[in-house]
């Protein structure tokens, strides 16, 4: 199969901080230099960097990347995974400015529709965050996400693309440096944005690679959030729970 190898759904330490009150504060450890590294190493043509509720590490990684010969090859697009009102996770692709989180879904696909760029519904039929049958709205549809290890959530939103005809793509979500390119699809166009998008919105797209998370890998992120953590919980519990503030601290240690 001929085609651009590119990765479409991945974070990277610029996400820490942009999920709202509700979620953990830090999202994921991978540092600008590990993701370009591995992108090198798997040969990814290009990705898209998207972070929850924000455009920073976009120019961070193209600063980094300008400064080292070896990625020069590898093209870096602007994305990001806006949360609406309702808790709701939606990718644009193609966005020149941030989407603030927070709108309803109609907005925010106005918002995205406004800057030219491409929508497309990621881990639809997630536990909590996905859109479920509204992915009808959106461009394209992630039929497959590496985090949705239950694997129905991934079955379901297949099937659920091919009754409704939906452009289908898949998504690592990588939020360990080792997960980029877990999941390639592979795009007939050019390597620049314009022509991107345009085989995005013609379903130019086509899935090359699959994979999940694994149990160790898994276990990392939620080790590195924990860490990062640890004091704003021991804080939590010193504010709200102080008898057993003791416990907490051995638990966590």
């Amino acid at each position: 199969l001929a085609g651009l190898k590119i990765e479409l759904h991945c974070h990277n330490e610029f996400s820490n901080f942009q999920l709202g009150r509700k979620e953990t504060p830090y999202d994921c450890g991978v540092t600008v230099r590990e993701q370009l590294g591995t992108a090198h190493e798997i040969g990814l043509d290009a990705f898209f960097i998207t972070n929850h509720n924000t455009l920073n590490g976009y120019s961070s990684l193209l600063e980094y990347r300008e400064n080292h010969e070896k990625y020069k090859k590898i093209k870096v697009y602007p994305g990001e995974e806006v949360t609406t009102d309702q808790g709701i996770h939606v990718l644009a692709f193609g966005l020149n400015e941030t989407i603030k989180p927070g709108a309803s879904l109609g907005e925010t696909l106005d918002k995205r529709k406004s800057q030219g760029a491409v929508s497309c519904a990621p881990h639809p039929f997630g536990l909590s965050n996905g859109l479920r049958e509204n992915a009808v709205l959106c461009d394209l549809i992630e039929v497959f996400n590496s985090n949705n290890v239950d694997r129905y959530s991934n079955l379901r939103a297949y099937h659920f693309a091919k009754a409704n005809n939906l452009i289908e793509v898949s998504g690592s979500d990588s939020h360990v440096a080792s997960t980029l390119g877990r999941c390639i699809n592979l795009i007939d166009s050019e390597n620049n944005l314009d022509d991107i998008l345009c085989a995005l919105r013609h379903g130019k797209i086509t899935i090359s690679e699959t994979g999940y998370i694994t149990s160790r890998e898994m276990i990392a992120h939620v080790l590195y959030k924990m860490e990062k953590a640890k004091e704003d919980i021991i804080v939590y519990f010193q504010q709200y729970h102080p008898h057993l503030t003791g416990v907490c601290r051995f638990l966590i240690n």
